[in-house]
């Protein structure tokens, strides 16, 4: 009965926050840090009524689907609506998929964009990751640059009509990899359409200090996947010189996040994300609950 009170608490900020309606102090949690704090389906590999399920069984009240969950309930999106809301589960994101500077595929590119949007808002989501390709073997151009921000915009000012945020998820072999690379992605695209995801192992990875990212792009932070990576050689671009592994348990320093977030007071959504199990002996229920104790534990923080 508590999980559930508390599940059903969730919900009400979540929706109560997405409309701009203060809450009562006493339906009102006092953690640590008020984060909406969800977990990502991925590391179940598109299993997603067993993720939901699981998810929701460990004390989550937000969870974040990809792409692939379209399969299923494309055609019934109120299904799945009545399926999280029964789990206790908000959407809090929704993983929409890459595009690329390629002038060919930016129709393309916004018709599928668009229509995940319209997906993601009939689910009763208001947030839509989108990440990028980068060039193979190679930086960007100037110009590559300032065509990715043109479409993320278009991408975004669709997706605000359809009533979804669109954020920009940070990402090794994407465009935005480095931290000035992130940056630049920020300054070509319309802050009032694109906001920033930012993924703390990825931006570990590609060089750059994720505790200083959330102070430096405070203004466009509108969501995070909190995450960790091991690596021998932060920067190192080639895949296997890195792997994800459950918070606490690589380079990333995860409380610098927090404490960067309490300064600055966000109160937007973070997911815990790990991309795929971590041990092959564990399964993908046995890591979330690893992630869950970090956070509740370590951390201080409150699901």
């Amino acid at each position: 009965m508590r999980a559930d009170a508390g599940r059903r608490g969730f919900l009400r900020a979540a929706a109560a926050a997405a409309a701009g309606v203060a809450l009562p102090r006493a339906i009102r949690a006092e953690p640590r840090l008020a984060l909406r704090l969800g977990y990502h389906a991925i590391t179940w590999d598109g299993r997603d009524e067993q993720a939901i399920d699981e998810i929701a069984a460990l004390g989550f009240h937000g969870i974040q689907l990809r792409a692939n969950a379209l399969q299923t309930y494309g055609e019934c999106p109120a299904q799945l609506q009545r399926r999280l809301e029964q789990a206790g589960l908000a959407l809090l994101c929704f993983s929409s998929g890459s595009v690329d500077a390629v002038a060919e595929r930016e129709s393309e590119y916004l018709e599928t964009h668009l229509v995940h949007a319209r997906f993601v808002h009939a689910v009763g989501g208001g947030m839509m990751q989108v990440t990028s390709r980068r060039p193979r073997d190679r930086a960007p151009t100037a110009a590559e640059f300032e065509r990715l921000g043109r479409l993320l915009t278009e991408i975004g000012r669709r997706s605000a009509d359809a009533g979804v945020r669109v954020v920009y998820h940070n990402h090794m072999g994407a465009f935005g990899e480095g931290p000035e690379e992130v940056a630049r992605v920020l300054e070509v695209s319309d802050g009032r359409f694109v906001g920033l995801l930012l993924d703390i192992a990825h931006y570990r990875q590609g060089g750059g200090d994720p505790a200083a990212a959330v102070l430096r792009h405070r203004e466009r932070l509108a969501m995070l996947h909190l995450k960790d990576v091991v690596s021998p050689a932060p920067g190192d671009r080639r895949p296997q010189s890195y792997r994800f592994v459950e918070l606490g348990r690589g380079r990333v320093d995860v409380p610098g996040v927090i404490a960067s977030l309490e300064r600055i007071g966000f109160r937007g959504p973070a997911v815990i994300e790990l991309d795929s199990v971590s041990d092959p002996a564990r399964t993908p229920r046995e890591c979330a609950a690893i992630n869950k104790r970090y956070v509740v534990e370590s951390l201080g923080l409150s699901l």
